[in-house]
């Protein structure tokens, strides 16, 4: 542990033993360090972390505070591994999307963030620029595997990480729900037992149902990640097939797992000779300095399919992702041709002419900045304006807020509520196939904050307390 993240988590015990209560102001920087012994930008650094958390807040001219309260942990222990021999929830997420469709909805519970941050203008152009010299060949040059001139920008990406990827291991798919659902297929058949986390992305259990799969939810938390020893327990106990996980910035949770956790998670899959499905879509989206390596980083007997997307991180509406799939490769390209048959050439063309003018990485870190100080002002108003037994869970990435309401209140009935005020939340029972996460939804935190904006949370605030 870095000297850092030592004064962060002493802060973090001292205010759960009661040294430091909710509105104490804490010793400043430089107070810290004499106290301490330790450097400034190792304070500046714990204090940062700490405010990214949630755990703290700055008050201008005044210095860093305990926040009003402290994410806590859930009330009850969830049953670590949750078995389910069908899946059937399908027709409550359709529900729960179509129903905030409405452009007029307050779009908290939006899986993608605000999409006037994406560079747009510069997308178009280079759309422009590709369909004045495409060729009726060009069909057929974008077939699977995927342009080739894309697949090589791509796994030169992963070499900027230390990782080794071949561009004939790369298949371009229509996003990466459709990677992550080709990958699944092509390591199971129906009626094989698949992990996922509890909660979990919804597409996960969408495609376990469509593909008649049965499901092992492993419980997981926003602190921590998903809990090993019980992974370990349903591998020994079934003969499971894959597992379809997320390690940086979990949808709905938002953890990014340790590098020592995913060398675990990697090792421990290993042994069982279970196939790992990486669904790393949000791994751009970082606050820190370094971008956080993927499981993949790990796998040293290509048992990793990493899929990922520039959907939630460049345009959603090109729908272009990838499944870096090792040894799979020739499979998932069968599998895509008797279905998509292939991902929309012009996009493809599109994106290879984008990337090509070293514009993404200045854009990225544009992007990044923004969604962590849109981030923090969601934040500060869920603070302002629900009521003080709510918990809220914050990571530091991505652009979504777990939100914990009291015992007994329903998140889906919140929703509905919600609605008739055209506001959208992601209610937990979106993530889970059974009735742990009932009273917890999903903030996107996305948006520019203005008067809309605040006004739809406090409107949340009220629709909570009516409960």
């Amino acid at each position: 542990m870095k000297k850092y993240q030592r004064l962060a988590q002493q802060i973090i015990d001292q205010i759960e033993l009661g040294v430091w209560q909710p509105g104490d102001r804490l010793p400043s920087l430089r107070e810290q360090c004499a106290s301490g012994e330790i450097s400034f930008m190792t304070v500046s650094h714990a204090y940062q972390t700490l405010e990214s958390q949630g755990v703290i807040v700055a008050r201008p001219q005044s210095g860093y505070y305990v926040a009003p309260r402290l994410a806590a942990t859930p009330r009850t222990p969830a049953p670590q591994v949750i078995r389910n021999e069908t899946v059937d929830i399908n027709t409550y997420i359709f529900d729960v999307l179509q129903a905030s469709c409405d452009a007029s909805v307050m779009p908290f519970g939006s899986a993608f963030p605000d999409p006037r941050l994406f560079p747009l203008a510069q997308l178009n152009r280079s759309l422009a620029n590709v369909s004045k010299t495409a060729t009726a060949m060009s069909v057929i040059d974008n077939l699977p595997p995927g342009n080739e001139a894309l697949r090589h920008a791509i796994a030169r990406r992963y070499a900027q990480q230390g990782m080794n990827v071949s561009p004939d291991e790369i298949v371009i798919t229509a996003g990466a729900l459709e990677a992550l659902n080709l990958s699944l297929q092509a390591v199971t058949e129906p009626g094989d037992w698949v992990i996922v986390e509890n909660p979990c992305f919804y597409g996960a259990l969408q495609a376990l149902e469509r593909l008649r799969l049965k499901a092992l939810s492993v419980a997981t938390t926003p602190e921590h990640g998903i809990d090993l020893a019980a992974l370990e327990q349903a591998l020994n106990d079934y003969p499971v097939k894959a597992c379809w996980l997320m390690t940086n910035s979990q949808n709905p949770l938002g953890f990014t797992l340790s590098p020592e956790k995913k060398a675990q998670l990697v090792a421990l899959l290993t042994r069982h000779n279970v196939v790992l499905i990486e669904d790393d879509v949000y791994s751009e989206l970082y606050y820190g300095r370094e971008k956080p390596l993927p499981a993949l980083a790990w796998d040293t007997q290509r048992q990793v399919l990493h899929c990922s997307s520039f959907s939630k991180c460049l345009v959603a509406g090109f729908r272009i992702g990838w499944v870096a799939a090792g040894r799979h490769a020739r499979r998932i390209q069968q599998l895509q041709l008797m279905s998509t048959l292939s991902t929309s050439s012009p996009m493809q063309l599109a994106l290879v002419d984008y990337l090509a003018s070293r514009r993404y990485d200045n854009y990225l870190r544009r992007l990044r900045r923004e969604l962590a100080q849109r981030k923090q002002l969601a934040w500060q108003s869920l603070c302002r304006h629900l009521p003080p037994e709510v918990k809220i869970h914050r990571s530091e990435s991505g652009y979504f807020l777990w939100i914990e309401l009291p015992e007994g209140h329903d998140a889906s009935l919140l929703s509905e509520r919600a609605l008739q005020h055209k506001i959208s939340i992601a209610p937990g029972k979106m993530f889970t196939t059974d009735r742990l996460y009932d009273s917890y939804f999903r903030f996107n935190a996305s948006w520019a904050w203005g008067d809309r904006e605040e006004q739809a949370v406090k409107t949340l605030g009220t629709l909570i307390q009516q409960l």
